[in-house]
């Protein structure tokens, strides 16, 4: 029954994307490390107690195990949790800001068929020990070089702070529950839905106005006037004062082409504690990846310390990409009396960097439907008298 089946969620990747996955990866490990940032691997079992818990990702999405002393495993649902526990443990100190990147595996399960992966693929970066406005300017800075590398031209990364919405639903609210049905419409950017739950609240017209008016506070860096008349409270302005000094940096990185301001963005994870980012191409309708501040988890692992960092998934990316699958792949056919010759035809062809595969042309059941693979053949066949 199972024998051509795969786990709920799971993905085989062939030959040709498999090639496609290689090349875009190593552009963005090539730049991330130009960067300064040193790569890290984490295991893929991790104790459900430590980065389970802490990873934010719902508990209904973790893959969870036993191991033989009766433990609770979980695989990595994402990478954050694991870096901060190997850094808390081993590798920061306080003396100086640390800079790490990941290319993982992570696992979310899903409970229904519904054309979203169980495991995929991230690059990213953790920036830690740098609680600077500049530290999420580098990371953003970053973010686009990374994904300017990878060949994404027309992109942009949205710009927030969780702090925003957060004070404002306060100020407007003064319900956490009430609060946490408005950011779920943020969330799932189901905003007709937010318009009508907000017309259906107890509220006066002008703070109905101020919960309408969040929905625009999206654009360039002048929304930053707008969002200030509709809060009060000391968290929003300074949350909207961080968003101003970062602004003003990433202009000095000279990447404000491709950023904009969204007031909008919140987050499932719960870890995140200041600036917010999410990446959009203009040819997919989904994020790429994101990003932000989160200051307090390292506390979870007895070790407090600023951070920022973000991710991308590489398999959205090269969906957003469109590139050509297509292996430039050459072949030498020989027969096998001009073996030795194949050989040094097919060694030569290699050190000039060509990719090159050599088959007896015995072992070939149709020799023009194989060689449609290729984009240049050599045939090495016969004596070299007939070929004379």
């Amino acid at each position: 029954m199972f024998m051509f089946e795969k786990p709920l969620g799971m993905v085989d990747t062939l030959p040709n994307l498999f090639e496609v996955k290689k090349k875009t990866r190593q552009a963005m490990t090539n730049v991330i490390e130009q960067w300064g940032f040193q790569f890290i691997e984490t295991p893929t079992l991790e104790y459900y107690e430590t980065v389970g818990v802490q990873s934010a990702i719902l508990d209904q999405q973790l893959f969870k195990l036993l191991d033989q002393q009766g433990h609770t495993l979980v695989l990595r649902p994402d990478m954050t949790a694991p870096i901060a526990r190997v850094a808390a443990s081993k590798l920061y100190n306080h003396l100086y800001p640390l800079r790490l990147a990941y290319s993982a595996n992570v696992f979310r399960a899903q409970h229904r068929e519904g054309g979203r992966p169980a495991e995929f693929e991230q690059v990213g970066v953790e920036l830690i020990g740098d609680g600077t406005t500049s530290a999420d300017a580098e990371v953003i800075a970053l973010m686009v070089a990374t994904l300017k590398d990878a060949g994404l031209e027309n992109f942009k990364i949205a710009i927030g702070h969780i702090e925003y919405a957060n004070a404002l639903f306060k100020e407007v609210l003064g319900n956490q529950e009430r609060a946490d049905v408005l950011r779920r419409y943020l969330y799932e950017k189901n905003y007709v839905g937010y318009k009508e739950h907000v017309k259906s609240l107890p509220l006066s017209s002008i703070d109905q106005e101020r919960l309408f008016t969040l929905l625009t506070l999206r654009g360039g860096i002048d929304k930053v006037e707008a969002a200030k008349a509709i809060v009060s409270s000391k968290e929003a302005r300074n949350s909207l004062e961080e968003i101003s000094q970062l602004w003003s940096t990433l202009e000095a990185f000279q990447v404000t082409d491709y950023l904009k301001l969204d007031l909008n963005i919140v987050s499932h994870m719960s870890y995140y504690t200041g600036v917010l980012f999410e990446v959009y191409a203009d040819n997919v309708g989904f994020v790429l990846g994101n990003g932000g501040r989160y200051d307090h988890l390292f506390e979870k692992f007895n070790h407090a310390a600023p951070a920022t960092g973000f991710g991308i998934r590489l398999d959205r990316l090269i969906e957003a990409l469109k590139m050509s699958d297509e292996q430039q792949l050459q072949c030498v056919i020989f027969s096998q009396e001009r073996r030795e010759e194949a050989i040094a035809r097919t060694a030569e062809l290699r050190a000039n960097h060509k990719r090159v595969v050599m088959q007896d042309i015995t072992g070939i059941k149709d020799v023009d439907s194989y060689t449609k693979h290729f984009v240049e053949v050599d045939y090495i066949i016969g004596s070299r008298k007939e070929e004379l």
